[in-house]
């Protein structure tokens, strides 16, 4: 490692975390109603829709409208899908996606996972991406800040019968926080030299004589909401490695930023929503160590090379090189996919199935984790909120007191729903992967033998049931298997988790708000980060370090014996 590389780890870590403060604070504003400067437009959307937003939601209604606009926005994406051929902006001609990957793509677009198992240059059109793949971007990461929303609204008071509206809170989101921030950042990339056009493709004539034709579309404005809404759905195959989506190193250091700023951001507004702004940096400081542990972590497994390639002298320069874009480099590289993992966007600027193992086992715990570091755009706070009450259940366990976190008693219900909602994850992804391994189309899918394709298969696995979207580009997915199987676990990963976190939500927001006593555990301090940090990573580490020793790890000490598959 060098200085240079440490140095643009703590930038990338100094620029997200002093934007989270100010973004934080907008954000609280905005899901107090207290932002409205497109109040016009906001209430034509009501009006049009026939909603009333100051209509009181108890959960229950809550997840019932979130989940019927989820199903609604699936169908209608699988139906655009089917039918791309028709659509306008297809100068390529490409034909309707299969039943099956059609299937795959909707799910994963619709749950926030931007999954590809398809090669977007080759099998969907300008068309589809705008109409389709581009909307779900901002609804599924304006779904997930929205039920953010709502669990912030459970601590805020006692005694609620409701924790806000669903379509008043997705409509600001968009309106007030998304578009502006993607046009900001799309107008930023186009400036860098990111296509924004909707013209045909073109045709590059070589120096052979030979000619190339290049994929091009509007591609800076959904860059920008890839990364800022934790989608990761990259317009080209090569994702942010592509120049057209990734221009130089300043753009992948915005990129970086914008994938990274809501997730911090989310924990300051919850401190601002609940009145105590410690409760929140609390939060965040357990995101930023976990995932600044993971980015240096990464960092030295890939500086330190290839150990074959070092002994065997074909080294030329320090470091793995190998699947990365020589115009960003090892810290950059390792920076941008541990971020990308780190929270569920699953862009990468390059490629997880040639780092070493060590390198490539940190993404995938990170996802392991449960996407908290700082995780998906919504989705990241509620999940640490799930690990901040089992934090206090187990503190509360210690000294034979009944746990509180913010004035809620935290009783059997809550504990009951948070574990299923964990637990729930851990079925699909091991369950999953180890079905997977024991099928001839599982098998056949992997591109490599040994550890490294566990390794591949398990990623899968855990990048879909967590709703990230990366992949060891080794695993050939579109299969009946892994289309229909991957495409059921991002559904399960998506809203088998968030229906029980809104029930806890329901549940805490219904108790009356305790005043502190003597006796109350604090959550602000580092007592209570270095527990909420241990918890984290022991319940990832009982769950999925058997399935990673047999992968990764077991890989490291073999390539380290001098052996290969």
């Amino acid at each position: 490692m060098t200085i240079q590389g440490l140095l643009y780890i703590a930038l990338t870590f100094a620029l997200v975390l002093g934007c989270a403060f100010p973004l934080g604070r907008y954000m609280a504003a905005i899901f107090e109603g207290r932002v409205r400067f497109l109040a016009p437009l906001e209430n034509g959307f009501y009006k049009l829709a026939g909603v009333d937003p100051a209509r009181a939601m108890r959960w229950q209604d809550y997840a019932i409208a979130l989940i019927l606009l989820s199903v609604i926005h699936f169908l209608l994406l699988y139906a655009i899908l089917r039918l791309q051929y028709y659509l306008p902006f297809n100068p390529q001609h490409i034909t309707a996606m299969s039943p099956r990957l059609a299937f795959n793509t909707a799910a994963s677009f619709t749950t926030n996972t931007n999954w590809q198992a398809y090669v977007p240059e080759a099998q969907i059109s300008n068309g589809a991406q705008m109409l389709g793949l581009a909307v779900h971007m901002f609804i599924s990461a304006a779904a997930g800040i929205a039920a953010a929303a709502a669990v912030m609204r459970a601590f805020t008071a006692g005694g609620l019968k409701s924790i806000g509206n669903f379509y008043a809170d997705l409509t600001r989101v968009t309106l007030y926080l998304l578009l502006p921030v993607a046009l900001v950042a799309a107008t930023l990339l186009v400036i860098a030299g990111a296509p924004q056009t909707f013209g045909p493709f073109i045709t590059a004539h070589t120096l052979d004589a030979g000619s190339q034709t290049i994929a091009i579309g509007p591609v800076a404005f959904q860059e920008a909401i890839k990364e800022l809404g934790t989608n990761g759905g990259g317009f080209f195959n090569a994702n942010s490695g592509h120049p057209f989506e990734s221009p130089n190193a300043w753009t992948n250091l915005l990129e970086n930023f914008l994938l990274l700023v809501i997730g911090f951001g989310l924990p300051i507004a919850f401190g601002h929503m609940v009145k105590e702004k410690a409760q929140g940096r609390a939060l965040m400081a357990a995101m930023a160590i976990i995932l600044a542990l993971g980015c240096v972590g990464t960092y030295a497994a890939e500086a330190a090379g290839n150990p074959l390639h070092i002994a065997a002298g074909v080294a030329t320069q320090g470091g793995n090189w190998e699947g990365k874009e020589v115009r960003f480099g090892i810290p950059a590289s390792a920076t941008f996919n541990v971020s990308a993992t780190g929270t569920s966007t699953g862009a990468v600027d390059s490629f997880t199935d040639s780092y070493t193992p060590l390198g490539g086992a940190i993404p995938l715990f990170l996802m392991q984790l449960g996407e908290v570091t700082p995780g998906g755009v919504g989705s990241g706070f509620y999940t640490i909120i799930v690990f901040a009450l089992l934090s206090v259940f187990v503190a509360g366990l210690m000294v034979g007191r009944t746990p509180e976190y913010l004035g809620k008693k935290v009783q059997a219900k809550e504990i009951k729903l948070a574990m299923l909602a964990v637990l729930i994850l851990t079925l699909f992804i091991l369950a999953g992967a180890g079905f997977s391994l024991c099928t001839a189309s599982g098998v056949a899918s992997l591109a490599n033998a040994g550890p490294h394709g566990l390794s591949e298969m398990l990623y899968g696995w855990t990048s879909a049931t967590e709703n990230n979207g990366s992949a060891f580009a080794g695993l050939s997915a579109d299969t009946p298997l892994l289309d229909f199987g991957l495409g059921a676990a991002m559904l399960f990963g998506r809203f088998a988790f968030m229906i029980p976190v809104l029930a806890i939500a329901g549940s805490l927001a219904a108790k009356p708000k305790l005043p502190e006593s003597a006796g109350t555990f604090p959550t602000t301090g580092p007592l209570f980060i270095g527990l909420l940090i241990g918890v984290i990573v022991i319940l990832g580490g009982l769950q999925y370090l058997p399935a990673d020793t047999l992968g990764p790890l077991a890989e490291h000490y073999l390539l380290y014996a001098g052996k290969t598959f």
